[in-house]
């Protein structure tokens, strides 16, 4: 779990402390006679705790594992791929080349450029924010700007301004 979030370190840092105030507020009450139903409480929120840190460690250990099986498919992908041809080699340089200085004509921020190369390579939003690290919702809030900048309706008519009169 390399690279976690901030607000995600943050909850496992107030859980982690609410466990451990918890459990010390629970043993001091059960040496000092506290009644039971104040110890009983205690004990359920010290348990809401501990399950909702388990959940959280386990989600964030789940989409490390999503991380990296994209990582390994994109590598087996790039591996496996046959040698191209030096025209094809030179067509996708110079692609890449106008893609870039659309992208800089319609005011892209880095992010968004980044956003957009993932999008024309076919990737999902889920599949964008898992490999960037973030938020689909960012991501989306991110695709929604792409597209604003460009004047485009949407995923669909940005690839498509890109390879339309190509083919």
């Amino acid at each position: 779990m390399h690279n976690i979030e901030n607000k995600d370190k943050f909850l496992l840092l107030l859980l982690t402390l609410m466990i451990l105030f918890s459990g010390y507020d629970l043993f001091s009450d059960l040496a000092h006679g506290t009644p039971l139903t104040h110890v009983l409480s205690e004990a359920a929120l010290l348990a809401l705790s501990l399950t909702a840190i388990s959940w959280l460690i386990f989600s964030l250990y789940r989409q490390q594992r999503e991380i990296n099986a994209l990582r390994q498919a994109l590598d087996k992908a790039t591996q496996s791929a046959p040698p191209a041809e030096p025209y094809l080699v030179e067509a996708r340089k110079e692609m890449a080349a106008v893609i870039v200085q659309q992208f800089a004509d319609w005011g892209l921020s880095p992010s968004e450029r980044e956003i957009g190369l993932l999008l024309l390579k076919g990737l999902s939003l889920k599949e964008i924010a898992l490999a960037r690290n973030t938020l689909e919702k960012t991501v989306r809030q991110q695709a929604s700007s792409i597209y604003k900048k460009s004047g485009l309706s949407g995923r669909h008519a940005f690839a498509a301004w890109f390879i339309e009169d190509i083919l």
